[in-house]
This record gives structure tokens, C-alpha cells and sequence, in this order.
């Protein structure tokens, strides 16, 4: 079954509808969607680690304008929308106590909650039912989806065996200082995953 989602993924990354169904998840992650962006990020990221800064940007670009969805939430259907979708991913009773701390420690709370796996939304619907500064959310917002992006897809863009020694294969270790290494024994993961059966 995972098999066969990672293969529709990876045609996916391909086809037209790559980058308008990544912009689509990434909005959607920020505000009410519960499934992260990484789901299809990453697969298209190995399909074509040659997009992998294009599609960073994309997921960056889309989740920001999703989080200023959630803001707006927060800042103007807290009561009805916004309470239903913080309690649906059980933050409910923490409200207050999330709606205090932006008065002291919004800006980290953003900055290292963006970066986190805790949804986004939950951060995006606070910031506007808290009333944080609108400018300093779409900020702070580019900085840590930006960073959380692009780290993922700068980790894809080389090819998992250029980073691990496989036996008799061609292994840069990520380095042009490497480029022509061959190496004569796999690294210990290389050999445990064939040992029980993995294909390298």
C-alpha cells in the first residue's frame, strides 16, 4: 500500500500537476489540512533532486499564504472556526495558556514552532487569536518555513548512494573531492539492509 502511494507520488512529481498539488497541500498544511507538505515534498525531492529548491520554494511560498488563512482564523473566527479546529487537534485547553505566552515569547514561539512537527496551523490560528503583530508573523513565518523547506530539500538534492559507500559502486560522499571513489567494502547500513533483503 505505501508502495503504492510513493509510486503515484513519484509520477506525480513528474506530471503537471506537481507543483500546483505541493503549492495546494503546503496552503492547506497551514491552516486546516492535517497531513504535512513533507509527504509529497520528499518523494519529489528524490524524483528530481534538481527541483528540490524549486519545490522548497513552493511549499515556503504556498504554507506562508496558508498561515495568513490561519491568522485570519484566529483573529477574526477564533470563536467558531478557529476553537473548532484547535480543539480538533486537541489543543483546546491550551489556548489561554498559548494566547499568554505570545505576549513574551511570540516571535520564538513561531520561529521554533514552525520548525517543529507540531501542526502549523495551531501556530498560524494563535498568532491571529493573540493578536500577534500581522507583519512579524508573515516574517517570522518565511524564516522558519523557509528554513524547514529548503533544509529538507539541500538534505535530497544528493542522491542517497553518493552518500553511503556500496561496494564496487561509484560513492562521491557528496564531496568532488571524492568523485572518482570506489569503494571496496559497504558501510555497515549498506550491508545490514542487504542482509535482510534490501535492494541498494
Amino acid at each position: 500500500m505505501l508502495r503504492d502511494l510513493y509510486n503515484k507520488i513519484i509520477k506525480l512529481s513528474e506530471s503537471k500537476q506537481a507543483l500546483p498539488t505541493l503549492a495546494a497541500v503546503s496552503f492547506a498544511e497551514s491552516s486546516f489540512f492535517p497531513i504535512p507538505p513533507d509527504v509529497i515534498l520528499v518523494p519529489m525531492c528524490l524524483a528530481q533532486p534538481q527541483k528540490a529548491r524549486l519545490f522548497a520554494l513552493v511549499c515556503t511560498i504556498a504554507s506562508v499564504i496558508g498561515g495568513i488563512l490561519g491568522y485570519f482564523i484566529g483573529a477574526f473566527l477564533c470563536d467558531t472556526v478557529g476553537h473548532w479546529l484547535i480543539s480538533l487537534y486537541g489543543y483546546g485547553d491550551s489556548v489561554e495558556a498559548f494566547r499568554a505566552a505570545y505576549a513574551e515569547w511570540g516571535s520564538w514561539i513561531i520561529l521554533i514552532k514552525g520548525m517543529t512537527p507540531i501542526p502549523y496551523k495551531i501556530v498560524t490560528i494563535a498568532s491571529g487569536f493573540a493578536g500577534y503583530d500581522f507583519f512579524m508573523f508573515v516574517l517570522l513565518s518565511l524564516i522558519t518555513r523557509g528554513m524547514r523547506f529548503f533544509l529538507v530539500a539541500e538534505l535530497l538534492r544528493s542522491p542517497i548512494k553518493d552518500l553511503t559507500a556500496v561496494e564496487g559502486v561509484l560513492t562521491t560522499q557528496g564531496s568532488p573531492i571524492y568523485k572518482d571513489d570506489i569503494p571496496a567494502k559497504s558501510d555497515i547500513m549498506v550491508e545490514h539492509l542487504e542482509n535482510n533483503g534490501g535492494v541498494i
